[in-house]
């Protein structure tokens, strides 16, 4: 597991970078003295101060003197030997998995509208005084909170976040433990070089692995390390054990888990609370550490693994699980693997009682025995040698949602993502590099990607990338996991894509068994001869290795039974075969926080690395002291990559061996930068090294708490050298930021001389709020304060030097008078200083009624608090003048020149300063619950420090005793409305909030109410109504009727419809709802609400409803016109006639209504979209009409949709012509059977356009505009296309028809021939279309040759659109649309044919006839018609060529692909071998005999005999058909057919002679098969009779029997 606190960079060096963002190399030199190459260096201080004999500052040094590393080691023996525990601490970093803790919630209000106290300050104040009331009555006093300027906390809200909020997993949330050494006795003395000081759990091994334990529990076999150690055993058990070496829980025994053998894996999941183990028989058992009574999970092996049984996956059964591993940060979701070679994620989902989870477990890698490789070869032996899940970082990547788990097999890398779905995301194959021969081994660990930090981060990057060390034999190799950023937003939602990059690799001198990260920088890697080397991941350099065999690691042969196919015979061709199969030693391994965890055959380690003072030293005798000590206050605070080396975790044991070092080290380094070497001449540091090194003493003593040396060494090294200025301003960062607390008085007195003197007064109050004011001189700070007008810091002191609450305030009620006096002496005009002071007030009231400090904000203790409370409330509702201070005061009076003060006397005061903002300031005290119960107080007695008197009226003020005086004080004979309808607020907002402790009257209450009615301003009418809504939360009044015109009067729509709802009025609800203007909206859900049927309203309600929708139907329209479509729709539907009405001058507004009730985007059904309920057919007409205005180009969609009788065409006829939209009239004529009048009105729009377009090409000529005179052109050509087409359409349809009517009755037989000149119905619509489309095309292209001969250059026109407008585009844009109509009619009017002699083209050639003679009658030139018909016909033909030469070229490819298909076929087979298969006998080749040649030999005889027998048969059929018997020339042929059979499958020939050197029997012809086994024919045919195949016994004479082949089959 990956070191927590390992989140910052590397450090590869042993320098430190300087502040500057310098080199290493330069701050050594910047911060080297000038004395550098004197005889007496730094490091020579530092011995000295280690030996005692260097000069001493003005006071001592602090801790014990240094005595270099030899001392180190002893003192950490001397803490070894007190205690014999590992410490279980909480830590500051984040655990390598999501375990978090619940963070304690800031519950200070945040308090806002204080001011700058400096004059000089750039903030003003929130608002001034007004003469004559309160100078606030606009603003929201009850929303805002008190702030000081030196305030920190950020929250907005008095009130504490609910944990309900808080991120049990948080990922900022500190880690669950640290770790500490087990302070047993060490191996062996380790020495200063050694890399790895290793230390025995005695106590842990004293349980486990004693004879009691071992016969108790069994031998231990694995471990898992995180918050606690779990160790599995051979006996089925898991051993917890928390850092203390206590045995905390013993799992397994009394259950199934110990009868499924051995654990042979384990696992912790990272919130520590539940461990996983995997045993020897394939079950994976699952518990909760503190619930171990029973198994919290059980996945089973597969009962049934055979693929034809199984139904889901699993382990098989007896398969050893011998890696597993929780997936992320939760419970039900991990992944295993066994021996042989097969991996699962598995996922339980929630169970139900006392039922147990069911898992769903998913294949992820390998295959079930019974499975066969895609290549149909043998299956390699495999096995799972390395697994790992990938755990979670401190800081959240893409990576955490895919469930990454790596695999290494012996022949690849897998990654596999998980989730959502388990998927391969990269594969790398085993390096060529590794050793030929060699031990079998594998190993891997992940480190995850963890946060930088900004102090020296070597990249820009805020978190590192997930890293994986994986090794094969022996190469190591280093893999880096990026996320690919999405190329588009889109894929922005998908899961992320991942880049893996081989980083580096490394090559060992033999086989690595386990490797761990030590930090995310370190390396730990054990070989097979048990040798563990430390590697750095940077450059992969080894810095130290040492030998294992010592501690005896146990290991176990886990792999050797499945793999041993590729060890068993060594082939030294084959460099992958292997010698051995090496041991498992991973379970044995483990790192956690930057230890190594080794489990021994006799006891178990933990091993840390100590190298942190050689460091050190190199850093100080190399003269960069500034470095060291920075490095060193680092390793002290353990926010370092390189702090885990060598020292301990746990923060109390580090920071006792750094604490003497470093102080060592400071020490030496101010002698040095002063000139204070008396050995050697060297002169002080300059002013940036001096800065330099005040930063790093001030960070190192902050981080030991050591401010004694700080001030009373540092600080006097500096004011020896007249450099206290250079000190004290490097203090101010880290005393604002609550780092110092406290100083000197000296200290605090330079501090106040070295600001004051630079007029940094502001500054400096900023520091006096942060500082501990014990060391002040209080009556040199408190005159600064005052003189400077730093009014905080004057608060601050009074508060915390002498615990005096009163003081403060009466200076601030002061500033009141003056500021009110000052307002009255310049006529209304305030003082900005005393205004900007006087109003702190509010904020130090705020801060002390909520027991914080003022300004600071930070926690007032309790009894502190308590006392200040008590003091501030019974002086503020003091009902006579107090004098003050109590011994020798005098009194505190309110008013000017005036003998009688009043009662409450300071209450009056504050309140007619600023009545809002004191009852903010009191909204935000009723919460605190000091004042939850007064006089119950008194029993428990009152603070220390406070008064008899002070005590019985102080802890007697509540709630209810403040609401009273205020009800009293602030009466209408005294106080404006402008200042008592805050107090009306006040109490509407706190009497809900606090039922049980402010107790008011009915009619107090019903006064409440009233005043909120009659606010003052408009400006405050959100406020009071507001405060009207939490009254009425918890007061219900009895005549609540009678107030209803008051908050009618007063425009409270929202606690009238509150009213309304609950009595049930809809009717005056949704009046309500049309008069309140700030939330038109409202009315449409109000309607629903009102008309819905669950509502359960009367008819008469509903018509109530309904009249008051038609009162105010202008108004519901104006607001939004579709959503009141729709929502009268679907609940009012009678009343759209009366809306509709509304908007009879505004025919927008009527055609977006009608739209949007009539084509609803959310209904599909055409029956739908034809006519919604409650309609009737005049609202679609108008509709149509509407659309002719605004929306012409949609009229022929829509009507398209429409049914028959859904339109009346004599209402909407008028208005489609007059718009243009004939398309849509013609198609409407068409569907009422008027096809006729429709065609006739089309044919004359055509007219129309052909009219228009001859007239733009006349005025061409004198147009100045010829962009214009071309697109007008365009668009007139598009008009006549569409309508042209339109015109197909209906004659197209109408011909469809006519042939549904003719095919039903009998036709009588026409003659052939085209004489007779009537035309039926749709033939004429034809003609009347054809002769337009022609009548146009004529006329068009006749103007446009006359215009050419009139030299108009029409020409000059651009083309590069179809309808351009010159004379070559439109001509043959005419041609085209004819040609369209004449092939549409040929389409239509072809019929197929039912005989030879049936004529398909008897209408086309009708209506061309008709044409002809209609063309004929009113053209007196046939010239004229010449160029169309030539052009329809020559496009006709050259239609036909391109078809011709179609057919050619596929003619051409079906040749070739029919003859490859053919040589394909005639391709023969090779044989398997060169003998039967039926009978053994050789058949072809070496020694087949030669036999073989002469029955080839024969074939081709034959062959060729046959080829010429059917030449002269042929030849003799074509001279003498009928001349020869045609009985014998069948049975010639038949003979000759069975010869020739009998021939082809190797027969003897027909007269029967055999041949004397034919010897052999005669087995038939060679059968080959696409399976290449070969037999004799004859060997087949008795193969397969005897197997029962019928079909291989058809005789010859039925056909040629089909054989199969008898080894395949």
């Amino acid at each position: 597991m990956p070191d927590e606190n390992d989140v910052d960079t590397e450090d590869d060096g042993l320098e430190a970078p300087n502040h500057d963002g310098a080199s290493d190399s330069g701050a050594r030199d910047q911060h080297k003295g000038p004395a550098e190459d004197a005889s007496l260096s730094v490091a020579d201080l530092l011995r000295e101060e280690a030996e005692g004999q260097g000069h001493e500052p003005a006071s001592k040094l602090h801790g014990a003197a240094a005595r270099g590393y030899p001392q180190v080691e002893q003192d950490q023996k001397q803490l070894e030997n007190e205690s014999t525990e590992l410490v279980l601490r909480p830590g500051t970093g984040r655990p390598s998995s999501a375990d978090g803790s619940l963070s304690t919630p800031d519950d200070t209000p945040s308090l806002q509208g204080s001011v700058l106290s400096s004059p000089g300050s750039s903030t003003l104040a929130l608002h001034s005084p007004r003469p004559g009331f309160s100078p606030t009555p606009s603003f929201r006093p009850f929303d805002r909170r008190f702030q000081s300027r030196l305030s920190s906390s950020p929250l907005n809200s008095p009130r504490a976040l609910s944990p309900a909020f808080l991120n049990v997993h948080s990922r900022q949330s500190s880690s669950a433990s640290q770790i500490f050494h087990d302070i047993g006795a060490t191996d062996t003395p380790a020495a200063p070089w050694d890399v790895v000081r290793w230390t025995k759990l005695r106590k842990l091994t004293g349980q486990v692995f004693s004879e009691v334990g071992k016969r108790k529990f069994g031998r231990p076999t694995c471990i898992a390390v995180s918050a606690s150690i779990a160790m599995g055993t051979s006996k089925g058990i898991i051993l917890i054990f928390d850092y203390h070496q206590n045995l905390k829980s013993i799992i397994g025994p009394g259950t199934k888990a110990v009868e499924s053998g051995a654990i042979t894996a384990i696992a912790l999941s990272a919130d520590h609370t539940t461990v996983a183990g995997g045993h020897a028989n394939g079950n994976i058992y699952t518990w909760e550490i503190a619930k171990s009574a029973r198994p919290f999970l059980h996945i089973q092996p597969l009962g049934e693994w055979r693929s034809e049984a199984r139904k889901t996956d699993g382990h098989v059964p007896g398969a050893a699980i011998v890696h597993v591993g929780f997936l992320g940060t939760r419970h039900t979701a991990l992944t295993s693997a066994d021996d042989r070679g097969m991996a699962f994620s598995h996922l339980a989902s929630r169970g139900m009682g006392v039922v147990a989870r069911p898992v769903k477990s998913t294949r992820i890698l390998g295959r079930y025995p019974d499975g066969v490789a895609p290549t149909g070869r043998p299956r390699k032996a495999s096995s799972v040698l390395a697994f790992s899940p990938l755990p979670l970082g401190n800081t959240e990547q893409s990576t955490d949602s895919l469930g990454l788990v790596a695999m290494l097999t012996p022949y690849l890398l897998v990654i596999v993502s998980t989730t959502p779905v388990a998927q391969t995301q990269h594969k790398a194959a085993r390096p060529k590099e590794v050793v030929a021969h060699g031990a079998m081994s594998a190993a891997l660990a992940w480190f995850p990607a963890v946060k930088l930090k900004a102090e020296g981060a070597a990249s820009s990057e805020p978190a590192s990338k997930a890293k994986l060390v994986y090794c094969w034999s022996n190469i190591l190799t280093i893999l880096e996991i990026s996320e690919i950023k999405a190329s588009e937003p889109a894929q922005e939602n998908k899961p992320p894509s991942l880049s893996f990059q081989p980083r580096s690799r490394w090559k060992a001198e033999e086989a690595i068994v386990a490797v761990q990260w030590l930090g995310r920088s370190v390396l730990g890697v054990l070989t097979i001869t048990q040798q563990l080397i430390i590697l750095e991941d940077g450059n992969l350099r080894v810095t130290d290795s040492s030998d294992f065999l010592q501690k005896q690691i146990y290991h176990s042969d886990l792999f050797s039974r499945q793999l041993h196919a590729l060890v068993e015979q060594l082939d030294e061709d084959d460099a992958s075969m292997h010698g051995v199969v090496a041991d498992a030693f991973y379970m044995s391994f483990r790192a956690y926080k930057g230890r190594l965890f080794v489990l021994g055959t006799n006891d178990i380690s933990i091993g840390t690395l100590s190298n942190w003072a050689d460091r050190l030293l190199a850093l100080m005798e190399e003269g960069d002291f500034i470095a060291a000590i920075q490095l060193a206050t680092r390793y002290y605070n353990g926010d370092t990559d390189k702090l885990t080396v060598g020292l301990p975790d746990e923060d109390s044991s580090r920071h006792a061996l750094v604490h003497d070092k470093l102080l060592e080290m400071m020490s030496a380094s101010l002698k040095y930068a002063f000139g204070r070497n008396q050995k050697a001449n060297t002169e002080r540091l300059e002013m940036p090294q001096l800065k330099d090194l005040a930063a790093a003493c001030v960070v190192a003593c902050l981080s030991m708490d050591n401010t004694d040396f700080l001030f009373d060494d540092a600080y006097t090294w500096y004011e020896d050298g007249s450099s206290e200025g250079i000190f004290l301003e490097t203090l101010e960062p880290y005393i604002l930021d609550k780092q110092i607390t406290s100083s000197p008085p000296i200290v605090v007195k330079a501090l106040i001389s070295h600001y004051t003197s630079r007029g940094l007064d502001s500054r400096l109050e900023e520091m006096i709020c942060h500082l501990d004011t014990a060391t002040m001189d209080i009556d040199q700070i408190t005159t600064l304060c005052k003189q400077h007008n730093l009014y905080d810091a004057l608060i601050y002191v009074w508060n915390h030097a002498l615990g005096d609450y009163i003081t403060p305030l009466v200076d601030l009620f002061g500033l009141v008078k003056l500021q009110q006096r000052s307002t009255t002496d310049a006529g209304g005009v305030a003082d900005s200083i005393y205004s900007v002071n006087a109003l702190k007030i509010f904020p130090y009231l705020s801060y002390i009624f909520t027991s914080r400090v003022y300004p600071t904000g930070n926690e007032v203790p309790d009894p502190e608090a308590s006392k200040a409370k008590t003091e501030l409330y019974s002086f503020l509702f003091s009902g006579k003048v107090i004098n003050w201070p109590k011994r020798g005061g005098r009194p505190v009076l309110t008013k000017w020149k005036q003998a009688l003060e009043p009662s409450f006397p300071y209450l009056r005061l504050i309140l007619d300063f600023d009545a809002p903002s004191f009852l903010s300031t009191l909204n935000v005290a009723f919460e605190d619950s000091f004042l939850n119960s007064g006089p119950d107080r008194l029993v428990n007695g009152a603070p220390s420090g406070v008064g008899e008197g002070e005590q019985a009226f102080g802890i007697a003020v509540n709630r209810q005793y403040i609401v009273s005086i205020l009800l009293e004080v602030m009466n209408p004979e005294d106080y404006p409305p402008e200042d008592t309808i805050y107090l009306d607020m006040f109490i509407a907002r706190n009497m809900p909030k606090f039922p049980q402790f402010i107790l008011l009257s009915g009619t107090s209450l019903h006064r409440v109410l009233v005043g909120l009615c009659n606010y003052p301003a408009k400006d405050i009418a959100d406020d009071c109504q507001l405060s009207v809504e939490y009254l009425l939360s918890m007061y219900h009044p009895p005549d609540l009727e009678t107030l209803v015109p008051l908050f009618t009067k007063a425009h409270f729509y929202r606690v009238l419809k509150s009213v309304y709802k609950s009595d049930k009025r809809y009717a005056q609800l949704l009046q309500t709802c049309f008069e309140d203007q700030e939330d038109q909206d409202a009315v449409f859900e109000c309607i629903g609400d009102c008309l819905r049927p669950r509502t359960g309203l009367n008819q008469r309600e509903i018509h109530e409803v309904q009249a008051v929708i038609a009162n105010h139907a202008r108004d519901l329209v104006e607001i939004d016109t579709k959503a009141a479509a729709s929502t009268i729709a679907e609940f009012a539907p009678d009343l759209h006639t009366t809306l509709l009405d509304t908007l009879e001058e505004d025919p927008p507004g009527q055609y977006a209504y009608l739209q949007t009730i009539l084509e609803r985007e959310s209904q599909t059904s055409f029956e739908a979209q034809r006519q919604p309920r409650g309609l009737d057919h005049g609202l679609v007409e108008k509709y149509v009409r509407l659309m002719c205005d605004y929306e012409p180009h949609h009229v022929n969609d829509y009507i398209e949709r429409l049914k028959s009788g859904d339109l009346r065409l004599d209402e909407v006829l008028p208005a489609l012509e007059s718009s243009g939209v004939i398309d849509a009239a013609v198609v409407l004529m068409a569907r009422e059977g008027q096809v006729r009048e429709g065609m006739e009105r089309l044919v004359k729009y055509l007219g129309t356009l052909e009219a228009a377009l001859l007239g733009l090409l006349d005025g061409a000529a004198s147009s100045s505009d010829v962009t214009e005179t071309e697109k007008a052109t365009e668009d007139l050509l598009d008009t006549l296309q569409r309508y042209s087409r339109v015109g197909i359409w209906l004659a197209q349809g109408q011909s469809k028809a006519a042939q549904k009517s003719t095919s039903i009755m009998k036709q009588p037989k026409r003659p052939d021939s085209v004489t007779k000149p009537d035309l039926s119905a749709e033939e004429r619509i034809w003609l009347d279309l054809i002769d337009a489309i022609v009548r146009i095309t004529r006329n068009v292209s006749a103007a446009l040759s006359s215009s050419l001969n009139q030299n108009i250059d029409l020409d000059k026109l651009p083309s590069h659109e179809p309808g351009a407008a010159n004379n070559s585009k439109i001509s043959a844009f005419l041609r085209t649309i004819v040609q369209q109509a004449f092939t549409a009619l040929l389409t239509t009017s072809t019929r197929t044919r039912s005989g030879p002699s049936d004529r398909s083209d008897l209408s086309f050639l009708r209506i061309l006839r008709a044409f002809l003679t209609r063309a004929s009658l009113s053209s007196p030139s046939f010239s004229d018609l010449r160029a169309v018909l030539a052009a329809i016909f020559s496009a006709y033909s050259y239609e036909e060529s391109l078809l011709g030469l179609a057919n050619r070229l596929l003619d051409k490819d079906l040749f070739v692909h029919v003859s490859e298909a053919a040589t394909l076929r005639q391709r023969g087979w090779r044989p398997r071998g060169q003998i039967c298969e039926g009978c053994g006998r050789r058949v072809w080749g070496p020694g087949a005999g030669g036999n073989i040649w002469d029955e080839w030999q024969k074939r081709r005889e034959e062959e060729d005999q046959r080829k010429e027998a059917r030449t002269v048969e042929s030849r003799g059929r074509e001279v003498d058909r009928f001349q020869k018997s045609k009985g014998k020339a069948a049975v010639e042929s038949d003979s000759g057919a069975v010869t020739s059979r009998r021939r082809v499958h190797g027969d003897r020939p027909s007269e029967g002679v055999e041949t004397e050197d034919r010897k052999e029997e005669d087995l038939g012809a060679l059968m080959v098969f696409s399976c290449r086994h070969i037999f004799h024919r004859k060997c087949l045919e008795q193969l397969q009779q005897e197997e029962g195949d019928k079909e291989g016994q058809v005789s010859h004479e039925a056909g040629s029997p089909e054989f199969t082949c008898a080894v395949c089959t």
